[in-house]
């Protein structure tokens, strides 16, 4: 297989061996990482071109290792395990962009306690306060969506001595 491969160019465990191989040339082929992972190709090849629609979890654990890739971990537990479903969506960008995100987030934590407490206070809620509770539940989905996102870019970085 070259190094650009059209089939499986989609595929998350593709894409994070490929970016992988830019900090160790073994990664380039998947016989290469094959061997890294202690897989036959023909196994590499079925994970990445999606034949095998779920990929055992030791095995995704040992790829996100070897390709110091976290958010591997993550989006299979999102998009794979039935389980993540509901997980947040995490993006992975640089630092000052996630810090920016972060910041507004808690900016609106900040902002809803007050809110919260008053709905909750009285250990009911109303008809009247589900609304606003909604509102609340959704910033803190975001917050979690960022702290998720920031966590993950923290692990790959701090891997590759970079944080």
């Amino acid at each position: 297989m070259g190094s650009n491969p059209t089939k499986a160019a989609d595929n998350m465990y593709c894409k994070c061996r490929l970016a992988a191989a830019k900090g160790n040339d073994k990664l380039n082929s998947r016989e290469g990482a094959a061997e890294l992972l202690g897989l036959s190709p023909s196994t590499l090849a079925d994970y990445e071109l999606g034949n095998t629609k779920v990929v055992p979890v030791d095995k995704v654990n040992l790829m996100a290792d070897l390709y110091n890739a976290p958010e591997l971990k993550h989006w299979y537990c999102k998009n794979v395990c039935p389980l993540g479903e509901d997980m947040p969506q995490i993006e992975i960008g640089e630092l000052d962009r996630l810090t920016i995100k972060t910041l507004a987030a808690l900016r609106k934590v900040s902002s809803i306690k007050d809110d919260l407490l008053d709905i909750t206070s009285d250990g009911k809620i109303s008809s009247e306060e589900k609304p606003k509770l909604e509102e609340i539940l959704d910033t803190l989905k975001e917050v979690s969506s960022v702290a998720q996102s920031l966590i993950v870019w923290a692990e790959k970085n701090n891997n590759e001595g970079g944080a």
